[in-house]
Order: structure tokens, then sequence, then C-alpha cells
């Protein structure tokens, strides 16, 4: 399943801006990828849906997510298309080494549900405090261990970590599959 198809760009930037608030302006990539991977995953658990929408791959400090990370790499500068997120850089979120994000904007909370928060909210506290070990370790559950270096973590694996049963995820699977269709 291509799940990418699935990215909503425009909130995952706004959920990117409410974890940079929430931890005081500024958060390094490797934490954000962490809280945005769990909050994801509790989301289409209880919910069946993902915030962000985006596809995570197995990496050596734990699950990434692939469109956030390319969005991250070209406002950083290290991607080809680093010119055509000059908004983005100008409007919402900059680097101010090669792994800290500082805010540049407040997130536009109309595009997070009540449900986005309440889930954000509870990862950020989690993950805030934690160091760089102890929020990759934390990631080394279940579906990542379960997935080849640098392949996409299904999300049956997803669910199964957290906890869903077989029937919940294949309709979950089935609801995925339809919505990608439409587009």
């Amino acid at each position: 399943m291509k799940e990418a198809k699935l990215f909503k760009q425009d909130i995952a930037i706004q959920a990117i801006l409410y974890i940079l608030k929430q931890m005081g302006g500024k958060c390094d990539i490797h934490k954000c990828h962490k809280i945005l991977y769990f909050a994801d995953n509790e989301h289409l658990s209880e919910y069946g849906r993902s915030i962000t929408g985006d596809t995570y791959v197995r990496m050596d400090f734990g699950p990434v997510p692939t469109c956030i990370y390319d969005l991250f790499k070209a406002v950083r500068g290290d991607s080809f298309f680093a010119s055509q997120v000059d908004d983005v850089r100008n409007n919402c979120f900059h680097f101010v080494n090669k792994r800290d994000i500082e805010a540049v904007a407040s997130p536009d909370m109309s595009y997070l549900s009540e449900s986005d928060i309440e889930i954000l909210d509870k990862y950020i506290f989690k993950l805030k405090n934690k160091g760089f070990s102890e929020v990759s370790d934390a990631s080394h559950g279940y579906a990542w261990s379960h997935t080849a270096q640098n392949s996409v973590i299904s999300v049956r694996d997803r669910l199964t970590e957290m906890g869903d049963s077989d029937e919940y995820i294949k309709y979950i699977e089935e609801q995925l599959q339809a919505e990608e269709a439409v587009l």
C-alpha cells in the first residue's frame, strides 16, 4: 500500500508548529519524528485516521515519516527541492542547525482537531524531557522490529503494536485503500 498519497502536508505542518510551540519554540527533528509517529499510530488506532497521513520507514534510530523528513531536508537546504519550500522556511519554521527546528509562526489551530491536539499533547508530554537514546529506544517496538531496514512500516504492524484486533486492522486497511483509490 502506498500511503504517501494520503499525506496531508498542511495538517502536518500545523502539527509540527504545534509541537514546536509546546516544546518552547524549538525541537530536534528526531524527537519531532517520534512524537508524530506515536501520535499518528494512536490516532489511527483510536479514530481510524492518522493525523498526518505520512508513511513511516524503519531507520536505525526509529521510525521516520518519509514526507515530513523530505520537507525537513528541503527546508534545511539538503534537497534539490530546497527552493520550492521558501514559503515554509520563511513563514512556518527553519533550522537553527542541522538537527534543531525553530518555529517562525504559531500553528493555525483550525487545521487540527480536538483529538489531534489531545494525542499530540500526550506524546509531547511523554517525550519532552527524554534524551535521544531514550526516545529512540521507545520507538523500537513491534512494528519497527518487524520491518526490514529502510523499508516502510506497515499499517498492520503499527496497529498490531497498538493492540488492535485483526478484524479492526483489516477494516482500517480497507478504508485506507478506498481513500487512496479516490486520490
